[in-house]
């Protein structure tokens, strides 16, 4: 056993690095992911290759490979045949293929068009604080905004943002894509989420929103985001229609 570059711990079987130790491919994923959360690659950044990783970091090229086919499985990269390994984009596409679950009960999937209702900071509640890790004294912003698929309303959303992050967000147009805008202007590049389902009445203002009788039977989605350091950054509370829409998820 020696010790490589980065500071890692290398073994000649390159498979662990000792007993009770983590695989050295997850050293080398989690040294790869301390870049992107540093920004020493951005979104759409080709990366090194196999080859140079490995010689940078003293690891044979299987494990570099390894490392990123486990990074490619969390969306975090992307592989092009013949071009490389490339940071993956919160763009339109991925963003609908990864969060996006609402899709019409005929026809394709499509990615949802957005109408701001209104924007604000304000002091966070109690249960925005739990969910989102924030200090008492904390503030949010709120983004109110409905959700049109095809021309037809399907969501009313609330997107619950830190202030102490997203501060400087006041202000600025909001594109549709907001997790894009969070990358690229903020350096927040969204990892993973969790989400919560439940079957719930529509508001009033709900059920004008979306075209929907008042007590009209209606999916919520609670979904919280996490950035790459696995920091909670985003509650979006969404309430959908299910008058010609049904929430679709691939389970492998």
């Amino acid at each position: 056993m020696e010790n490589g570059r980065d500071g890692m711990t290398t073994a000649r079987t390159d498979e662990t690095a000792g007993l009770g130790l983590r695989p050295l491919y997850v050293q080398v994923r989690e040294k790869l992911l301390r870049r992107l959360v540093d920004g020493v690659w951005a979104p759409g950044d080709i990366l090194p290759s196999e080859m140079q990783l490995a010689a940078e970091l003293g690891v044979s090229q299987g494990t570099v490979r390894k490392a990123l086919d486990a990074m490619a499985a969390e969306n975090l990269v992307v592989r092009k045949q013949g071009r490389g390994t490339f940071v993956a984009r919160h763009d339109d596409e991925r963003i609908m293929f990864q969060f996006f679950r609402l899709k019409p009960d005929a026809g394709e999937r499509k990615f949802p068009d957005s109408t701001i209702l209104s924007t604000g900071t304000f002091p966070a509640s109690a249960e925005e604080r739990r969910v989102l890790g924030l200090d008492p004294g904390a503030r949010v912003i709120r983004i109110e905004r409905l959700r049109s698929i095809g021309g037809l309303p399907a969501i009313v959303e609330t997107v619950i943002l830190p202030a102490g992050i997203f501060g400087a967000l006041q202000g600025m147009e909001l594109p549709n894509n907001l997790y894009g805008l969070f990358a690229v202007n903020f350096g927040v590049v969204i990892m993973r989420s969790t989400e919560r389902l439940k079957a719930v009445a529509a508001s009033a203002q709900e059920a004008k929103l979306l075209s929907l009788a008042p007590g009209a039977p209606v999916l919520q989605i609670s979904r919280i985001a996490y950035s790459l350091e696995n920091q909670p950054v985003e509650w979006r509370i969404s309430t959908c229609t299910s008058e010609g829409f049904h929430y679709s998820v691939d389970l492998r």
